[in-house]
């Protein structure tokens, strides 16, 4: 059928006015667009950031603990984040960055609209369209996305309201920077700086192309491309190898390298932040402490309110050498390990484990005593809860955690009652090991325990326990020092007597020593090395005890509650590994005690120095002293039970193979040294030192029940001193760290004389004869 003029005009009219109807909708659409970006950026929807804000926009920095070496050993934080400057970021990471995450980054103005388009066209599935500063946007200013598509869309304008801000008042490097600090790739690594630290122990500047891409990839998701996540490691490969697909796209790689690095496995160094977790655990925990009590008298200009240790950004500068308190813990965990395992073994024969020496009423006491003590008791005790509730809730068994040496990380799930595990934890032996540089009193290592989640208490210096033979040391000193004797001078090793009455004595007193072999004459050095307590208590009979508490005072000791009595030559009083460890320093230091330093200076985040340590030194022991005293102790180490430090002599016995790691040590250097063991094998301690480095252990269960039943096994020599031995062999074998193998420096005006030949011959005996006599302590000659 013909169409009519005027059904061509008629449909003519139609097209025209379909037309006009789709441009009036399209500029009411633009319209309506404009609009809600004017009521947006009036902020009709809700507060926009000013300029201030966006110019110092306000994140939560961590304090940071960067060791001696330049490495970060730890942080406080509630957000775990350290900024980075973009200098300090490498090169490749802002080109796997850009090629990744937003290929026009370094031409747009915050808004990509090729990708913007791109999306809209096919609804996100050809990717995404956010640019870097989009996603600054969000991480800075915007809250988590709504399912409500009238929300999101209001999201997303304030979103492009604030990116184009950022664009117009940073650079693009800025906006980087900003965005790498501010990202957050889980497990308490929040930006950067501190993903590089946790993921693969390194600062930024130092990750390698591949390292960089790993990080890079995460961006996407950090949990389901992350490559610490044994479920998400493939996902994490894959996606590492995207990036490097996306940075030869954009020029950045070419096609060799690509496949060459696809084809390397992702290889991760592990470093948790968290506070119970990492490198140096307790050292962390007593800095808390100090930092905490310094902050409080510490104001911040910036807010007129004391500093906050866990959100303003502060750097703690430390004496730890990162190296060597690595070395510590290995030789420590190392060790314990495998004395635990024995101590177990030993413990299936024993009724009563894993207590010894103790009756049942002693051990009900003990273990009520230790219920009333935990974290569990006072809790229910501050809910209100009746005590005869809370002591039955000890016998009903209960999902738990505990600690197990055998277990994967050192822990496992099990399930037991309250009172059970507070006897399992009870068998545990534990362990203090400090390492200090006596010319400057800095703190080079410190370990506190086996495990600090499972056990928080401190036994470098919370923990006080008997001395035992390390206090000897400080009688020979002070003998040396009143009575001007000789390493060489002889006594006789019979059993000796001090009277009740005498040196505030309220009965007789005469030690007994462990071997019960007595009648032989020997050297002061001899007797410190074989740790003889009859000779030891002929010296405190000639000086007295309070010239030894003195003497002990002026070395950094606490001794307000030490009981001044003949005893303490065998070390009867209770003393801390961090004093004792200072108090040693004194003698390799030439009679100068220096006070342990934890902290060199602290920095605001800007930089700025605002805590500078200044040094605690004094003289408080004559040089001459000191050097002789070391010169006795180097003899525990050649003729006495530090001896195992030099030779192989022990290499056939099955307990030294199984249990003491990377035996033998076989050093030649010279070291001075003491071993201790109390009571019932209570405490094992060794105090060893080289002329740069002093270095204490102790060893020994929280209770004093809780020990080794032969002196074999709970001597220091076998508790303590093998993780001395390893610690330092570990420390020879990286020639960077100069810790010393040369002699102690010998006063130039000595006048005690150390050679035992030449000491002899001034007596008027040929030491190459047999000329044993009485020794007699009134001859003057003794005296040189």
């Amino acid at each position: 059928m013909a169409v009519t003029k005027a059904q061509i005009a008629t449909e003519k009219e139609g097209k025209k006015k379909n037309v006009s109807l789709f441009w009036k909708i399209y500029a009411l659409g633009v319209g309506f667009i404009i609009l809600m970006f004017l009521l947006a950026a009036w902020e009709v929807f809700g507060d926009l950031p000013d300029h201030t804000v966006l110019e110092n926009p306000q994140t939560e920095l961590a304090t940071e603990i960067v060791t001696a070496d330049g490495k970060p050993l730890g942080s406080f934080y509630n957000d775990n984040r350290k900024p980075v400057k973009f200098d300090d970021l490498p090169t490749h990471l802002i080109d796997a960055l850009v090629s990744t995450e937003d290929e026009r980054f370094w031409d747009h103005s915050g808004i990509d609209g090729y990708g913007t388009t791109r999306a809209v066209a096919y609804l996100g599935t050809a990717g995404g369209a956010s640019t870097i500063t989009q996603q600054l946007a969000k991480l800075y200013f915007t809250d988590q996305a709504s399912s409500n598509t009238f929300e999101r869309l209001i999201q997303k304008m304030r979103e492009w309201i604030i990116t184009s801000r950022l664009e117009q008042q940073y650079t693009k490097q800025e906006i980087i920077t900003q965005y790498l600090n501010e990202f957050d790739f889980i497990f308490q690594a929040i930006g950067i700086r501190s993903a590089s630290n946790i993921y693969f122990n390194k600062e930024p500047i130092q990750l390698s192309v591949s390292e960089s891409a790993v990080l890079v990839a995460m961006l996407k998701n950090p949990r389901q491309f992350n490559p610490h996540r044994e479920i998400s490691k493939e996902k994490s490969l894959n996606r590492r190898n995207q990036v490097f697909f996306q940075m030869v796209r954009n020029g950045k790689m070419t096609e060799a390298v690509k496949d060459s690095l696809s084809a390397i496995p992702i290889k991760i160094d592990y470093t948790s932040a968290d506070h119970n977790e990492g490198m140096g655990t307790y050292f962390r925990e007593n800095l808390r402490s100090w930092l905490t009590d310094w902050a409080k008298e510490k104001i911040n200009p910036e807010t007129d309110k004391p500093y906050n240790l866990y959100n303003d950004g502060l750097k703690i500068n430390v004496t730890i050498d990162y190296r060597m308190q690595k070395m510590a813990e290995e030789a420590v965990y190392a060790h314990m390990e495998r004395l635990q395992a024995e101590f177990d073994h030993q413990m299936t024969r024993n009724k009563t484990a894993p207590f010894t020496d103790l009756t049942d009423s002693q051990i009900e006491n003990t273990m009520k005593s230790a219920m009333k003590r935990s974290v569990r008791w006072r809790e229910m005790k501050r809910k209100g809860i009746a005590e005869t509730a809370i002591i039955k809730s000890f016998s009903i068994k209960t999902d738990m955690t505990i600690f197990d040496w055998k277990a994967d990380y050192r822990e496992r799930d099990t399930i037991m009652t309250p009172m059970d595990s507070i006897r399992y934890y009870k068998q545990f032996l534990h362990t203090g090991m400090m390492s200090l540089e006596p010319q400057t009193g800095h703190v080079k290592a410190w370990v506190g325990g086996i495990n600090h989640k499972h056990f928080k208490y401190d036994h470098v210096e919370l923990s006080k326990r008997q001395a035992g033979s390390t206090f000897k040391p400080f009688l020979y000193s002070t003998a040396i020092d009143l009575l001007h004797y000789s390493p060489c001078k002889e006594y006789s090793d019979g059993e000796y007597t001090i009277a009740a009455g005498k040196h505030g004595n309220t009965n007789d007193w005469t030690p007994k020593d462990s071997n019960g072999d007595y009648g032989n004459t020997m050297t002061l050095q001899e007797a410190l090395a074989k740790s003889k307590n009859t000779i030891s208590a002929r010296l405190m009979d000639e000086v007295g005890p309070q010239p030894v508490v003195d003497r002990v005072g002026q070395l950094g000791i606490d001794i307000e509650n030490m009981d001044v009595v003949p005893s303490l030559a065998l070390g009867t009083a209770d003393v801390s590994l961090y004093q004792m460890v200072a108090a040693y320093g004194v003698f390799a230091n030439g009679g100068i005690y220096n006070k342990p330093v934890l902290v060199t200076s602290i920095e605001d985040k800007n930089g700025t120095v605002i805590y500078q340590y200044i040094p605690e030194s004094k003289d408080v022991m004559n040089p001459e002293t000191a050097y002789v005293t070391v010169n006795l102790m180097e003899g525990v180490t050649r003729i006495g039970s530090g001896a195992r430090l030099r030779g192989n002599w022990a290499i056939n016995d099955p307990f030294y193979k199984e249990v003491i790691t990377d035996y033998p040590y076989d050093f030649k250097n010279d070291i001075a040294g003491k071993t201790g063991t109390t009571q019932n094998n209570s405490d094992g301690w060794f105090m060893g030192m080289v002329p740069n480095l002093v270095t204490g252990v102790w060893v020994g269960g929280d209770d004093r029940a809780v020990h080794f039943a032969r002196t074999k096994y709970g001597q220091g020599a076998t508790m303590a001193l093998p993780i001395w031995g390893s610690y330092m062999k570990r420390i020879y074998a990286d020639e960077t760290l100069d810790i010393s193998k040369e002699p102690f420096k010998k006063p130039e005006d000595l006048s005690i004389e150390t050679d035992c030949e030449a000491y002899q011959r001034s007596l008027g005996n040929d030491p190459l004869k047999d000329n044993s006599q009485p020794n007699d302590s009134s001859n003057e000659l003794d005296m040189i």
